[in-house]
């Protein structure tokens, strides 16, 4: 329950306490409300119901009253040029400077940008540096080693460029008529915040795996990025014994590190859990009010026509977004990527993709850890456990689970899934 919930519930509650005793006096005197207040919490119900009662801001802002723009734009280049300097300080340098700004408009100005917290200015300047390839000033470099010694004491997320630490969880949608249980497998580029989602009917190993298969790593591919560590919790789906557990082993085949959270702890993959609120305010609980769906088909649809909005058009105030789109950052900063990752290139042969794994050996008793080279969108593999068991000497025949079809041969010395029908 929201704030604004609160507040409602207690307006609603002191109306029908007032009726249920017959006396206006003793229910404020219960509740610590005023006479006057209820009888407007009364007109308001009458007239707009529940929705009457909420808290109504009397803030409204004076454009006219703001500084010109060239005085603002010179105070948000200083924040970012000094982040340790408060709003007195900021005010007396621009003065020096023939600015004239008060500490107060100073203070205005950077919550206009979200600059307000030094932690805020100091997460600007390393984007910028970071994006434009600054070189920083003595102290814009103590000011960002304080800060990293701080988030190294809190135990702040570190994420370095594109592609260097992804975050997946699974979300539950609801229930849908005819459909069953819908699951949405969602990930996210820790710094640049580009989403995927994708829908399924089910929570295993094998659609955690699909989703990267099919929405991220190609993702990353098409771009020359390549995806280092992915961080999730501890579910069935994601965690398992290395040698039966598709996900696990999908992330061996791909050499992707993965790191796990505290158990319990589901602030630890803040990132997942703060996006999922955001699309469920935003889009969930607006397009189940306007639209039946009949099939997971169609509401996954909706969902890619979303995240579309979402990476391409919606400015984020994430850390490294600097208010620019989650594609803009990853396009404007995926050469610190290439920078860094000097081992990985998409300059391939004709014929070779990505990650193409050798296989000379045949399978053994242990775990599958040869695949087939991606096939492209429609028909990628992915690595399986064993069937039975063991693993058979012929080709079987298709096993489905969800959405996918399993195909388990020694014939050619591999064990793969293809998936088939996206």
């Amino acid at each position: 329950m929201t704030n604004e919930q609160k507040i409602i519930k207690n307006k609603v509650g002191l109306l029908r306490l007032a009726q249920q005793l017959g006396n206006v006096s003793q229910a404020c005197h219960a509740l610590g409300y005023s006479r006057d207040s209820f009888y407007r919490f009364k007109e308001l119900y009458e007239t707009g119901g529940d929705a009457a009662l909420a808290e109504i801001s009397r803030k409204k802002p004076i454009p006219k009253n703001r500084v010109e723009e060239r005085i603002e734009r010179a105070v948000v280049e200083m924040a970012i040029e000094q982040p340790a300097w408060g709003q007195v300080r900021m005010s007396n340098e621009l003065k020096q400077r023939g600015i004239l700004i008060s500490p107060g408009g100073v203070r205005s100005v950077w919550q206009r940008h979200d600059l307000e917290k030094m932690t805020k200015r100091l997460k600007a300047l390393e984007a910028k540096s970071a994006q434009e390839n600054l070189i920083l000033t003595e102290a814009q470099v103590i000011a960002l080693e304080r800060a990293k010694t701080k988030r190294e004491a809190t135990g702040e997320i570190e994420t370095e460029h594109p592609g260097y630490l992804g975050s997946q969880d699974t979300f539950f949608v609801g229930t849908l008529k005819g459909v069953g249980r819908i699951y949405q497998q969602t990930y996210i580029d820790t710094y640049t915040k580009v989403a995927f989602a994708k829908l399924y009917t089910e929570k295993n190993a094998l659609v955690a795996a699909d989703m990267l298969n099919d929405r991220v790593l190609p993702f990353y591919e098409e771009h020359g990025v390549k995806l280092q560590r992915i961080l999730t919790d501890r579910g069935s789906e994601y965690c398992g014994n290395i040698e039966h557990h598709a996900y696990e082993l999908y992330l061996g085949i791909e050499d992707i590190d993965h790191t796990k959270t505290k158990a319990y702890s589901p602030q630890t993959n803040g990132i997942c859990e703060r996006y999922h609120r955001t699309m469920l305010d935003e889009f969930y609980r607006v397009t189940f009010r306007k639209k039946i769906y009949r099939s997971l088909e169609e509401l996954q649809v909706d969902v890619d026509f979303w995240l579309d909005e979402y990476n391409q058009r919606r400015p984020h105030s994430g850390k490294y977004c600097y208010g620019k789109t989650p594609m803009q950052t990853f396009m404007d900063s995926k050469h610190i990527a290439h920078e860094k990752q000097l081992g990985y290139s998409t300059a391939l042969p004709v014929g070779e993709t990505p990650h193409m794994v050798s296989a000379e050996r045949p399978l053994d008793s242990g775990a599958a850890t040869d695949c087939l080279p991606r096939q492209g969108a429609l028909e990628r593999s992915v690595p399986l456990t064993r069937q039975a068991g063991a693993y058979t000497g012929q080709e079987v025949a298709p096993r489905v689970e969800g959405d996918m079809e399993v195909y388990l041969s020694n014939s050619i010395g591999h064990n793969t899934v293809s998936q088939t029908g996206q």
